[in-house]
């Protein structure tokens, strides 16, 4: 039997459990706001190792998705996105990265031609980023994947031969 007094405090559960979830994902927005703001304070505090960090991420997606190619590992559409979506990501932040103090130390691997030519260096970073955004949409299974996959991989190959030290 239900008495009127368990409906309210039914209610005001429901309403604290409303309030829970609200606040939790409020925290949780704003721990991710602090942290993007702390990346954003870091890059601009040392570049390289933003840029660098950002290369082994982009390392870590063109591995996952080079297994899928080679055979290593099953098809996963949902990584095969992510991996594009870390590329677009990358080549948006990328071109910021490399301001005029930052052409040496922090064992960087930026060649100088970065600086003689940032109009180019910057225009394959806006290439790099539309083809990996265009890849993203189109990736559907492992043949598109292979497909979509040598078209970006072209724009990594082209940046880093003109604007990477050469890896003995």
């Amino acid at each position: 039997m239900v008495f009127a007094g368990d409906w309210t405090n039914i209610e005001r559960i429901a309403q604290g459990d409303y309030y829970m979830r609200f606040t939790t994902a409020f925290a949780i927005a704003a721990v991710t706001a602090i942290a993007f703001g702390a990346t954003a304070v870091v890059a601009q505090q040392d570049p390289i190792a933003a840029r660098k960090a950002i290369m082994k991420a982009n390392g870590a997606s063109a591995g996952a998705i080079g297994k899928m190619v080679k055979g290593e590992a099953p098809f996963d559409l949902a990584v095969a996105k992510k991996a594009f979506a870390t590329f677009a990501d990358a080549a948006a932040k990328m071109p910021d990265l490399f301001p005029a103090n930052s052409k040496t130390g922090g064992d960087t691997e930026a060649l100088p031609k970065i600086w003689e030519d940032m109009a180019d260096f910057k225009a394959k970073f806006v290439k790099f980023g539309a083809d990996s955004k265009d890849a993203e949409a189109a990736v559907k299974d492992l043949d598109s994947l292979k497909v979509v996959l040598g078209v970006v991989g072209k724009n990594c190959g082209g940046c880093h031969q003109t604007y990477r030290v050469k890896k003995s």
